[in-house]
């Protein structure tokens, strides 16, 4: 039997959103439709099998993997991505966020890249857009059984040139761990690597963990790329012809507190759906039998003004928060199903007297900081686009200048 609008409840005050994000009987179903890469990945299972799942990816999700990759990976990674942009002078900042973030992503996913050229980065960006796109699918404007197929494809296409490569790998290291030739710390850390360490706990068969390790791939590149790009954006109108405020930019802890306020107002998911597992009550939704539909407005609750205050709706770093309450808001999820990766791209609030020099940032805000002190502009003469594909707020392009070499 089809859902009507009736069996459907939105929720758009914070506090009901925070509490319906951490109660344990509501299950994910925002992903339903994209069942072809989302079935029972972490962000879609429910209950003990989530909780052991998360257990063992966890492993790999600590602070100081975090601070090794802002600190010791990426600025490479950014600089290298950034060469050709600058020898040209402008370039299209979707396209640049996922080339500065998929290798990023599949290092701590598990995907092995061994050309290393940009023709394989190519191919890997070209696979992982198309899994987000069947990632996202009830939001897509797309026909849906034309997107499956090509989602299907895709799918094939990365199991094949580069998930079985990079489980064989980790198989023969793993085999030179049990017998002795290798140290168990030389192995790579990275999830497929801990999820291959716990093949016989968490029995995942070669479906799901074609489906588990693609997720982590169009979830990270796909949404940091993005928030970049908001960011970005918000910053630059803001500023405007405002000498103060660009100074004012030279900060980079100012940045990321900017960063953190644009991720508030932009969301990766602008909404989160829950589906109710027994009878029960639910606050700013009143009592729910099995099986109700109840909307999450992530949107509308990241600028709840009684939580954000007088102008919510706008962009404003210097705003405060409530104690309790991050200056992201839920944009990174809250509870059980909080994102993994949350200090990875939005780095840690800088506490009072932070020092610029340790501080971590979060990959978005690097990206930010070193993009506005290479006098990033919107180009003038191709005006930014919106991704027609879907209906939730993405760029389809955006063009940009470089003022500064």
């Amino acid at each position: 039997m089809s859902e009507s609008p009736a069996d459907v409840v939105t929720l758009h005050r914070f506090s009901d959103c925070e509490a319906a994000l951490r109660n344990g009987d509501l299950k994910q179903a925002l992903y339903d439709a994209g069942k072809v890469v989302m079935e029972d990945v972490l962000l879609t299972l429910h209950g003990p099998e989530h909780l052991k799942r998360r257990g063992v990816e966890a492993r790999v999700f600590r602070r100081n993997f975090f601070n090794h990759y802002e600190k010791v990976v990426f600025p490479s990674t950014l600089e290298q991505t950034l060469t050709p942009y600058l020898a040209a002078g402008r370039g299209d900042l979707v396209e640049f966020g996922y080339r500065a973030t998929v290798n990023l992503t599949a290092d701590f996913a598990g995907i092995d890249r061994p050309e290393r050229s940009a023709e394989e980065s190519e191919r890997l960006i070209r696979l992982v857009k198309k899994l987000s796109e069947g990632a996202t699918m009830v939001h897509s404007t797309r026909d849906p059984v034309e997107l499956e197929a090509e989602v299907r494809d895709a799918l094939a296409e990365f199991d094949r040139s580069f998930l079985q490569p990079s489980v064989d790998r980790r198989t023969r290291l793993l085999e030179a761990v049990a017998g002795g030739s290798l140290d168990a710390q030389e192995l790579p850390r990275d999830v497929l690597t801990v999820i291959l360490q716990a093949r016989d706990e968490l029995t995942l068969d070669g479906s799901l963990l074609l489906r588990e390790i693609a997720f982590y791939m169009q979830a990270g590149a796909h949404s940091t790329a993005n928030s970049v790009i908001h960011a970005f954006h918000e910053i630059i109108h803001w500023a405007g012809a405002d000498e103060e405020r660009w100074q004012r930019l030279s900060d980079p802890l100012f940045v990321q507190r900017c960063v953190h306020e644009s991720l508030r107002l932009h969301p990766a998911s602008p909404e989160a759906w829950r589906t109710s597992m027994c009878p029960m009550s639910i606050a700013g939704a009143g009592d729910l039998d099995a099986g109700r539909r109840l909307v999450l407005d992530l949107f509308r609750a990241n600028r709840d003004p009684s939580i954000f205050g007088a102008g919510a709706d706008g962009f404003d770093p210097d705003r405060s928060t409530p104690r309790g309450v991050l200056p992201t808001g839920l944009a990174f999820g809250i509870g059980v199903h909080a994102c993994l990766g949350r200090e990875l791209d939005g780095g840690l609030p800088a506490k009072p007297g932070a020092d610029p020099d340790n501080h971590q940032y979060g990959i978005v805000a690097l990206i930010v900081i070193r993009l506005l002190a290479l006098g990033g502009r919107p180009d003038p003469a191709a005006p930014a686009q919106i991704d027609t594909k879907t209906i939730r707020p993405n760029w389809g392009s955006y063009p940009v200048i470089f003022t500064k070499g």
